[in-house]
């Protein structure tokens, strides 16, 4: 990627701007030479002479693609930060699963210890240290005999939640080669199969409320 490609931006004014990022390439990132969506969207308000301030309030793994918020003055970003640290913002992705959840409705609720010397979350058990709890709800909006596409919604934001939780229930995402172990056996070849589709918040200056979605990029052949 390079730093000269444009964002897909969704909506813009004077204090955010709401954008889809594309799979594989990094919210944020230290690594010099490699784009990420700060600086592709630094490098977008300098092209317009406006001053290249971009407060990043939440964060989407570097293999899934979806839509985002990111704030263009720190009073948006630090109100934006203060709806989603007190759970005021919704987030809403597909999943494709490698098997086929028994409850076509769900809940999935459990404790996740982070490893950041091999930047994975696992499953404990519940009072484990440093452990987080973690909650999501889903629904099976399609389905075939071994494959389904789950419409989910986040109650909170862990490392790696989505993907760790749906492992741990016997339905990893096809394409996930850090949870789903059949891929390590008879790789896909395909990317990671989870967008992040729909986001809700209200506008930091004006407060009303704000939805943005964006098409679900894979389905069931």
């Amino acid at each position: 990627m390079r730093n000269s490609m444009q964002p897909a931006i969704i909506y813009e004014d004077e204090d955010i701007i709401v954008c889809k990022k594309p799979a594989g390439v990094a919210t944020q990132t230290k690594r010099i030479g490699q784009a990420d969506m700060e600086s592709l969207l630094k490098n977008y308000r300098a092209s317009k002479g406006e001053t290249p301030y971009i407060g990043v309030v939440h964060r989407l793994d570097q293999p899934v693609a979806g839509v985002m918020v990111f704030a263009k003055n720190k009073e948006s970003a630090s109100d934006l930060s203060r709806q989603i640290k007190t759970k005021l913002t919704d987030k809403y992705y597909y999943a494709m699963t490698d098997g086929v959840p028994e409850e076509k409705k769900g809940t999935l609720e459990d404790d996740l210890l982070q490893n950041g010397q091999t930047n994975t979350s696992e499953v404990v058990e519940r009072g484990t240290l440093q452990a987080k709890h973690a909650k999501l709800s889903y629904e099976v909006i399609e389905q075939n005999g071994r494959n389904a596409i789950l419409r989910i919604k986040l109650d909170t934001g862990r490392h790696h939640q989505i993907r760790v939780q749906l492992a741990h229930a016997g339905m990893p995402i096809v394409g996930d080669k850090k949870y789903n172990f059949k891929e390590n056996i008879t790789p896909s070849g395909k990317q990671l199969a989870l967008c992040s589709f729909k986001i809700a918040f209200r506008h930091p200056k004006t407060h009303r409320k704000l939805e943005f979605e964006i098409d679900k990029p894979f389905g069931l052949s």
